[in-house]
């Protein structure tokens, strides 16, 4: 990190121009007119922002910085940490927010006046709970007051928070977006919300407009950035009560008892507490063992919700099952406070690799009779399994998940659908391991569809060899190995023969274009990504037919001409848009040799961890429009033949799965 906030490392300046911090080193050996370093080490050196702007835009390598970039390295570079500077930034847009809304400014040159009225806004609306830090930094005031002038406080704050997370991904374990709302959805509208393991308060977010919330987390950098953002998001008349500290320890709401709680609680911790704790009152159900930290999570929960209040918790799939926790399940079944459980698709949240689960409870109310059954639902076949995905269908996800709750918490049961979702008998989940995992007392859904799906599946399969074997290409001529004169993607952009676009950023209203993920591009899917919610003004890249799409990680060799079908969606991250002149360059040529495994070997730089590819290093053949039709359409007919073995794959492994799943159930006879 440099020390002056008008500075910027090799890391920094690779971002700026969108390379690998290679490319940067290459640049300062290349170069004798790169600016010479200001400050740090000889290991990470800093150089001046300026000076490097100004030498980047001179070589064609950067357009003019946007606001909100020049905010990101500022507070990147606070020489107090970035969450220091985060905190100084959500002051500010608490300010503008009250400025906006009763039509004051402040002529404030210095910014002096701006940092008292920073340290006042936090004490006014935390009580004193969360500082500002120091030092606080003035230009950095001024700066993110423009930005929230310009896009909005909220948004100008979503933006700066959301670039803090992407940067520590390994720090925080996140809840996605889509499974916050299926959360609070769950939950349903509540006046009063909790959640005793805040994070970031995605959670809370997602809850709507309550009347008051409650949000508590042991990092206190991180409560005090979710405290700046649920009262951003929230009305400015709504109670935001945000704290510090461990809730099992030393729980901050005590007297809460909240309409609904929903938690997404640090799973296998064995020092949660289990000495300290042995005889708290908390424990109604059981004193959880040292290692069911999550049941503990769950009791904690139901103490902090009004008497029929509903608890929605993000869980472990061990914890359904262990035996070590088979006695408090036992009870809250008994009780009636376990209604449901959900098992989500693998990739749901972290970590990606496991299929968690949803807790569904409501604390019973006295006189209430406890429900003699329990809802069990599994989302496991609303995953996209095609090459290279990690994804989750979350609006089949949602449609299951909600559409057997509502019927379920109506009328007490619900339809049973064999596979996907069961109200199973209490008294049935009482046997020696009191296991609640929804697959173990699903019934199974016909496999494939029954054999008249199979049957279909392999028709389907039956055309797409065909259509492989047509596509094939014929046997390869031997050749001496041609010496064209050669070109950098780098030199035709500047040269104006291609436009060159780095993804991942730009935000849009609530129903803006998908966004082209980088899975998408290796897998050959359509687009399945969603921007985040921000001002219409702050554009994403969006793709067009005719351009080439590069991934910058090392995942092999992929370029992807955008069809008429994918044109219109937004560029997503570790992406690069290549918008090739018609006049100059057809991309079917261009994609084609920017696949080459040479080609991509001497362009990418290699990390601890990653490769990553410096798309202007690539390089291309100096040849005729004619010559470059004819190589384009020998690498259209490649990528054809590409996508029909790929779609051969996919229903050949259908196939495979559903007769070994319709033999061995019975739906299939062997002849």
């Amino acid at each position: 990190m440099p020390e002056n906030a008008n500075e910027v490392t090799a890391a920094g300046i690779a971002r700026l121009a969108g390379v690998g911090r290679a490319a940067v080193s290459n640049w300062r050996r290349r170069h004798a007119d790169f600016p010479k370093p200001v400050g740090g080490t000889d290991t990470s050196p800093a150089f001046a922002l300026s000076e490097v702007e100004s030498w980047l835009r001179a070589q064609g390598k950067l357009a003019e910085v946007p606001l909100r970039e020049r905010v990101w390295q500022r507070a990147e570079s606070h020489p107090a940490g970035t969450a220091t500077a985060l905190r100084q930034a959500g002051a500010v847009c608490l300010l503008a927010r009250e400025r906006r809304a009763d039509g004051t400014a402040v002529d404030d040159p210095d910014g002096t006046r701006q940092a008292d009225a920073v340290r006042e806004v936090l004490k006014r609306h935390f009580g004193g709970r969360f500082t500002p830090g120091s030092p606080v930094d003035a230009p950095l005031l001024r700066a993110v007051a423009e930005l929230a002038a310009e896009t909005g406080p909220r948004q100008a704050y979503e933006f700066l928070l959301g670039r803090y997370l992407d940067a520590n991904p390994r720090q925080y374990a996140l809840t996605p977006p889509a499974l916050a709302d299926l959360m609070a959805q769950l939950a349903g509208p509540a006046r009063t919300v909790l959640d005793p393991a805040c994070g970031t308060g995605a959670l809370l977010r997602a809850a709507g407009d309550p009347h008051e919330v409650y949000g508590q987390e042991a990092d206190p950098d991180l409560a005090a950035l979710a405290a700046l953002r649920l009262a951003l998001h929230s009305e400015p008349a709504a109670v935001v009560r945000v704290a510090d500290g461990d809730s099992l320890r030393a729980d901050a709401f005590p007297g809460v008892a909240a309409d609904a709680v929903l938690c997404h609680p640090p799973f296998n911790e064995r020092n949660w507490g289990h000495e300290d704790l042995a005889y708290d009152p908390r424990w109604e159900y059981g004193f959880p063992a040292r290692t069911e930290s999550e049941l503990a999570w769950v009791q904690h929960c139901l103490a902090r919700v009004r008497e029929g209040g509903t608890v929605v918790l993000l869980m472990p799939p061990a914890a359904a099952s262990r035996r070590s926790g088979r006695r408090i399940r036992a009870d809250l079944l008994r009780r009636g406070a376990l209604r449901a459980v959900v098992a989500l698709p693998a990739g749901a949240a972290p970590p990606y690799g496991i299929p968690l689960h949803l807790w569904v409870l409501r604390r019973p109310g006295a006189g209430t009779p406890a429900s003699p059954h329990l809802l069990l639902v599994d989302t496991a076949g609303s995953q996209d399994t095609s090459p290279g995905a990690e994804k989750v269908a979350w609006q089949a996800v949602r449609a299951g998940v909600l559409d057997a709750w509502k019927s379920f918490d109506r009328h007490g049961t619900t339809q049973e659908r064999p596979g996907v979702s069961r109200a199973v008998k209490v008294i049935d989940l009482l046997d020696d391991t009191v296991d609640v995992t929804p697959a173990r007392h699903l019934p199974p859904p016909a496999a494939g569809g029954g054999a008249a799906e199979l049957a279909g599946v392999r028709e389907r399969l039956d055309a797409a060899l065909r259509s492989t074997a047509e596509l094939a290409p014929a046997p390869a001529g031997a050749a001496g190995g041609a010496r064209w004169p050669l070109t950098t993607v780098g030199e035709l952009a500047r040269a104006g023969a291609l436009v060159l676009r780095a993804g991942g950023s730009g935000s849009a209203p609530a129903g803006g274009p998908a966004v082209l993920t980088e899975h998408d591009v290796l897998g050959g899917g359509a687009p399945s990504g969603t921007l985040p919610e921000g001002p219409a003004e702050d554009e994403p890249v969006l793709t067009q037919e005719g351009d080439v799409v590069v991934p910058v990680l090392g995942r092999g060799s992929a370029a992807r001409v955008v069809d008429a079908a994918t044109a219109g969606a937004a560029l997503g991250r570790n992406l690069h848009l290549l918008r090739p002149d018609p006049a100059a360059l057809d991309p079917w040529f261009l994609a084609g040799f920017l696949r080459g495994t040479a080609n991509n070997r001497r362009a990418s730089s290699y990390a601890s961890t990653a490769t990553r590819l410096d798309v202007r290093r690539l390089q291309v053949p100096r040849l005729p429009l004619s010559e470059q039709w004819r190589y384009g359409e020998r690498f259209r007919a490649l990528a054809a033949f590409e996508e029909a073995l790929r779609l051969a794959g996919q229903l050949g492994e259908q196939l495979v799965q559903g007769l070994y799943d319709g033999l061995t159930d019975g739906t299939v006879r062997p002849e």
